[in-house]
């Protein structure tokens, strides 16, 4: 492993009761950089992360975090990890400065109320401080929870599903401190059901059954899935998209307010019969670039048709 990678892994397994959870995963996490793992529910997401950090420990491949070895030095992994789950886990009965002046002493940080009150500054709670956390709405309590994991300085923080719940503008300004801290050198791992989250990442990985399919910069998974899209318009689009979807090439057309989005791999295959439409009604259709979203539909669509 080099000095500039957070996170090295090469063929990573993970098996519950012999089903596999996770199957020949590799990794490499530079220093500061933000890495979002996106997946359906069950796809293998959490179970990938932690064994990442350490807190599970894989039934084959090797690896290493800051130096670590994943398997016998977990403990001082963890010393350098920052987890924040996806259900809010403090006490609901004490204030926010409660919460975290007691977790700095469970981490047994020098000067826990000077270190708790730095973290309160940073994440904007200072005028709530005094304030019950069950008092708090979703944004709110995601702030805390975010303080509560820096509080120790962390080099690394394991970030599971942290929006779910959260207004737009909470979720933004959260994504604005992540990167913050990333500029720092904090190095972190997210998961996320959200794309336009996984496009605030620097690096993006997409896991289905236990298997990375795609990773990279949101650029390089997108060049890879190969995948064209079209927007269709017109009248009538909601009566004809059953058509449309029918039409030879096309592998997904989705309803987009008055539009309609269409993919598929072979341009010149759906341009045909997309133009064949358009000749018998009265739509219009032309190319837009394809999005992450497609991307990964794409992807999980040649996976299930490989696994059937």
């Amino acid at each position: 492993m080099t000095a500039e990678l957070a996170i090295h892994a090469s063929g990573l397994a993970k098996s519950f009761a012999g089903k596999p959870a996770v199957i020949d995963f590799s990794i490499d996490v530079p220093v500061g950089t933000i890495y979002g793992f996106l997946g359906p529910n069950g796809s293998g997401k959490t179970t990938t992360i932690r064994m990442l950090c350490g807190l599970l420990t894989p039934d084959a491949g090797e690896g290493q975090c800051f130096g670590f070895d994943l398997r016998r030095e977990t403990l001082a992994i963890k010393r350098e990890v920052g987890y924040m789950p996806q259900r809010f886990g403090l006490y609901d009965d004490l204030t926010i400065r409660e919460n975290l002046e007691f977790i700095a002493r469970l981490y047994e940080v020098p000067k826990p109320r000077a270190v708790a009150a730095e973290a309160i500054e940073r994440l904007g709670l200072g005028a709530r401080r005094n304030q019950l956390a069950s008092e708090l709405s979703g944004g709110w309590k995601q702030r805390m929870a975010l303080a509560s994991c820096i509080l120790h300085r962390p080099k690394l923080l394991l970030l599971d599903e942290p929006t779910a719940g959260v207004d737009p503008k909470a979720r933004r300004e959260f994504w604005d401190e992540i990167h913050a801290l990333a500029a720092e050198g904090i190095t972190a791992l997210v998961s996320t059901h959200y794309m336009d989250e996984a496009e605030r990442c620097h690096q993006i990985g997409y896991i289905y059954f236990g298997r990375l399919l795609a990773h990279g910069t949101v650029q390089q998974v997108v060049a890879a899935a190969k995948v064209a899209a079209w927007r269709l318009t017109g009248p009538g689009l909601g009566t004809l998209a059953s058509r449309v979807k029918a039409l030879p090439g096309v592998e997904m057309a989705a309803s987009f307010g008055d539009e309609l989005h269409v993919i598929g791999t072979d341009i010149a295959l759906v341009e045909r019969g997309l133009a064949g439409m358009a000749e018998q009604t009265k739509i219009d259709f032309e190319r837009t670039p394809a999005t992450l979203e497609d991307a990964f539909i794409h992807t999980m669509s040649g996976a299930s048709a490989h696994a059937s």
